[in-house]
């Protein structure tokens, strides 16, 4: 039977995820229902996928009797109120990243998940890459021996966009970009660091530009994570250096293609869809989206590569250095 997915703002994001799924079997991913602030944007959305049912309000999709599990694509504020709207009515959920804008939040909604005893997961898709599967593999086989030191970059000039420096649409640099960066430490260091220091420029509207964030963990291993919104870095990639070698991912690190170990280069061209992306890529969304699916056939309650803890050390680190740069969150 079809994993059957209802989709939660009709964005940019949602029309890069619906077209992921779409472009899947029918067998496998239906995509049933949609729902924006507007019946009419709603309309024209589904009309485009071929979505048999479209709400004009998110309390009538979450009310859909077929939808099996909710995408959430909204903009960063909404999603906690969204989430506790889907997970009230008993449904499934994949909701974007940043899963919240404080711990506060974060805990309340992987509470309620668990609580209500249904699937949840962050929707960090990076890690649904080849490339990151090709990664477990090599720490797993101790290839570049212990990890000790983790870089990252990730600098794209998206500033003069109003989402990205306006406090109340969750604007700044670490919840849109950064946090890739430190989803990264956290997937390679499985823990929470011991230490957390943080610069960053912060803007007349309160948000974080840019900034540099260095975690340090157990055995003196460290994170150096530098990333910013007003300039363009000619290579977003990612080191994971070890006491034999060095595993490189190739630029964009967030949604990858390429990367170099000390065995060789490897190569994991994205899958095609039927529409053209918004952004780089997002053709991956297919390898997140297969995954929530075996989770589900499974009965699983989280992803066992992006689970709740995982969510809780994520949002701890960018909210202790936030706090840093004097940038807060109305939980």
């Amino acid at each position: 039977m079809a994993t059957r997915w209802g989709i939660l703002s009709a964005g940019v994001i949602s029309h890069d995820f619906t077209s992921a799924l779409v472009s899947q079997s029918p067998e496998e991913h239906q995509v049933v229902a949609v729902a924006a602030r507007s019946a009419d944007r709603a309309k024209e959305f589904a009309d485009k996928f071929g979505i048999k049912s479209s709400y004009g309000s998110y309390e009538d999709l979450v009310k859909d009797p077929d939808v099996d599990i909710v995408y959430i694509g909204s903009i960063h504020p909404e999603h906690y109120k969204m989430c506790l709207l889907c997970l009230g009515a008993g449904k499934n959920v994949l909701c974007e990243k940043p899963l919240t804008l404080t711990s506060v939040q974060t805990q309340e909604v992987l509470r309620t998940a668990k609580e209500k005893k249904l699937f949840f997961m962050e929707g960090f898709w990076s890690r649904f890459f080849p490339v990151y599967e090709k990664v477990r593999e090599e720490l797993s086989s101790n290839s570049i021996g212990d990890v000790i030191l983790m870089q990252s970059s990730f600098c794209i000039n998206i500033y003069n966009k109003a989402r990205i420096n306006e406090k109340k649409l969750g604007g700044g640099g670490l919840m849109d970009i950064g946090c890739y960066c430190v989803m990264m430490a956290d997937m390679i260091f499985k823990e929470r660091p011991e230490k957390v220091i943080a610069e960053g420029e912060v803007t007349e509207d309160g948000v974080d530009a840019g900034g540099a964030i260095t975690l340090r963990f157990s055995r003196s291993r460290i994170a150096s994570i530098v990333y910013h919104t007003k300039t363009q870095s000619s290579s977003n990639s990612l080191l994971i250096c070890g006491t034999k070698g060095c595993i490189k991912v190739e630029d964009p690190f967030w949604c990858p293609t390429k990367m170099t170990t000390p065995s060789g280069v490897f190569e994991f061209p994205v899958p095609e869809c039927k529409e053209k992306m918004n952004f780089s890529n997002s053709e991956g969304f297919q390898y997140e989206q297969r995954c929530v699916r075996e989770c589900l056939k499974k009965g699983e309650l989280e992803c066992p590569l992006m689970n709740h803890a995982s969510s809780e050390n994520i949002i701890y680190i960018m909210e202790t250095a936030l706090q840093q740069m004097s940038v807060q969150y109305n939980a």
